[in-house]
């Protein structure tokens, strides 16, 4: 089966968002077929969380995340958002203003 290319992932991801009435876009556009896809979400509310993939799980039938910043700050996650680009600068960051709870994205725990 072959995987979904990172570009139109982002696309549906953004469209589907925006349909509901957030606000997303895509802050920095990287590899299209493979590139890894980070999300930061401003809660409104002086919160933010950023999303970063999971590690790979041959069992997904979706993508799934982790949280890497949960209620944390918006300088914490430009800082880590600035790390990541030394080891991977073809990476995606799709940007989220929203107060819901809930995305529709498969966020998992490593324990």
């Amino acid at each position: 089966m072959s995987r979904l290319r990172s570009e139109l992932w982002v696309a549906a991801l953004v469209r589907r968002l925006n349909s509901v009435g957030d606000f997303c876009v895509v802050s920095r556009k990287g590899d299209k077929d493979a590139g890894q896809i980070w999300i930061e979400i401003d809660h409104l509310d002086g919160r933010h969380t950023l999303l970063a993939p999971a590690p790979a799980n041959p069992d997904a039938t979706e993508k799934e995340f982790i949280a890497r910043v949960e209620a944390g700050d918006g300088q914490t996650v430009q800082s880590r958002l600035a790390k990541e680009v030394e080891y991977d600068p073809d990476f995606w960051v799709v940007s989220i203003e929203t107060r819901k709870a809930d995305l529709g994205l498969k966020i998992v725990s490593l324990n």
